[in-house]
């Protein structure tokens, strides 16, 4: 367990161009993609927060984490957008940790292993950066890791832009980690994207 690096994942959005459905319940492994995601981010972390919407989508998203070892965090003002999220993810971080990762709760083809790559080569480099994932091609993505001295700012974000503030006024400590495929990159948003993922794996 890499205990010092925590996990936020932000999952109180109200999935709009899904037309009605909740993306966090599209099936991934048998299981959905919230629980896939979360369960991958307990595998190699000790504190995964997971941000839920009060009213809405919540209560089926916080069964889909029964039995998970997660620290579920309601967001009242959700509406808001991502900022709402990280706010109240923040907000309930250990003060141990070196570092925070945030991590899309939509990114099917992220894994344990990603995660685990990603938490190490934060921990292997002394300049303490912030460090995002990306394609093989290096089109940033996700996750991105936040060192500690950051965590005032994210704590202090508005807006539906999450931590793009954050790194914008930061990027000569901006690093990038280049994951297998596009697998940093492959989040779905709309009915017609999980279609389309799914057709192209065959399943």
């Amino acid at each position: 367990m890499q205990g010092d690096v925590a996990i936020l994942i932000p999952a109180a959005g109200f999935a709009r161009r899904m037309r009605g459905a909740d993306k966090l319940m599209e099936p991934v492994a048998g299981q959905p993609v919230l629980r896939h995601i979360a369960r991958a981010g307990c595998d190699v972390a000790q504190t995964v927060i997971v941000a839920l919407p009060q009213g809405g989508f919540g209560p089926t998203r916080l069964a889909a984490l029964d039995g998970l070892a997660v620290m579920p965090v309601l967001v009242p003002d959700a509406a808001e957008g991502m900022a709402a999220s990280l706010r109240a993810g923040m907000a309930a971080l250990p003060e141990g940790a070196s570092g925070v990762m945030i991590l899309l709760a939509d990114l099917p083809e992220i894994d344990a292993a990603d995660l685990s790559a990603h938490i190490d080569a934060f921990r292997a480099d002394p300049a303490a950066p912030i460090l995002r994932a990306t394609a093989e091609d290096g089109q940033p993505g996700h996750p991105v890791i936040f060192p500690r001295d950051l965590f005032a700012e994210l704590a202090q974000v508005s807006g539906d832009s999450g931590a793009k503030a954050v790194v914008a006024a930061h990027r000569n400590r901006l690093r990038d980690l280049p994951l297998p495929g596009r697998r940093a990159v492959t989040d779905l948003d709309t009915p017609e994207d999980w279609a389309a993922w799914r057709a192209e794996r065959g399943t």
